[in-house]
């Protein structure tokens, strides 16, 4: 795939240790048109399914290719509201997928969508997968989590640094296959980008096994590339339970 100048960009992902398959999808796309790479810029996506093997197969490929194939073909319109109604196409497409076939009901998927237009960032966001900038030595969320224990979190109800350990703690209150209506969360207006930011989009089998220092140190000494295989591999040290799916782009 031709990648305009301006970005580096790294993809990967891995069944982990535990798992005998991979649940998780991921999609890099950005036109080799100029005029319409100039309106839709470069779009990243990746997913997490759940519903057993099959169906969270199913239920991230369907998402990830609903949202490429929404947002790619789109004549008009702005960023932000062409991956907003991605994403809804997504839900429609997980849930009509499980309604035509009984072995799939009760899939779903996490889905976290980001698109870069020029200098500019927008996104779509169900589930706990995650998007983070990482700029001047630091790394924060851009996305927050749809679980129960973020919303715990979140009310009070239990301390920040007690929620890695909650046993509940990967229960989602949020996804994308599960409910008629979807409400995914977005940013109120586009993110400036800046030369030398690092955006991260991953599956919580990558952030879920590792500490916020131990991935912002890897992002700080590593090329995109490197950068994914060693976080990957610090997963899989950390035990690898879950699959691991990951991008990272770099602004050039």
């Amino acid at each position: 795939m031709k990648v305009h100048p301006g970005i580096e960009v790294a993809s990967l992902t891995d069944v982990g240790c535990q798992r005998e398959d991979n649940e998780d999808s991921y999609i890099y796309w950005e036109s080799p048109d100029d005029a319409i790479f100039t309106r839709l810029g470069r779009l990243a996506v990746v997913a997490d399914g759940m519903g057993g093997c099959e169906g969270g197969q199913f239920a991230s490929r369907i998402a990830v290719d609903s949202v490429q194939e929404s947002y790619t073909s789109a004549r008009e319109g702005d960023p932000q509201e062409l991956l907003l109604e991605a994403v809804r196409l997504a839900n429609a497409r997980v849930q009509e997928k499980a309604r035509l076939t009984p072995a799939l009901r009760g899939m779903g998927t996490t889905l976290t969508a980001a698109a870069v237009v020029g200098n500019h960032l927008y996104f779509a966001h169900v589930g706990d997968s995650r998007l983070c900038l990482f700029r001047n030595g630091t790394l924060r969320a851009l996305t927050r989590d749809h679980t129960l224990v973020a919303r715990l979190v979140e009310s009070g109800a239990i301390r920040a640094e007690d929620a890695d350990s909650h046993p509940q703690k990967h229960v989602l209150t949020a996804a994308i296959g599960v409910g008629e209506e979807i409400e995914p969360d977005f940013p109120a207006s586009p993110l400036q980008i800046e030369k030398s930011d690092m955006l991260l989009l991953c599956t919580d089998g990558l952030w879920g096994q590792m500490t916020e220092l131990e991935i912002t140190e890897i992002l700080a000494s590593n090329k995109p590339e490197q950068a994914a295989r060693a976080l990957v591999r610090l997963a899989k040290d950390h035990g690898g339970p879950d699959n691991i799916t990951l991008q990272i782009l770099r602004v050039s």
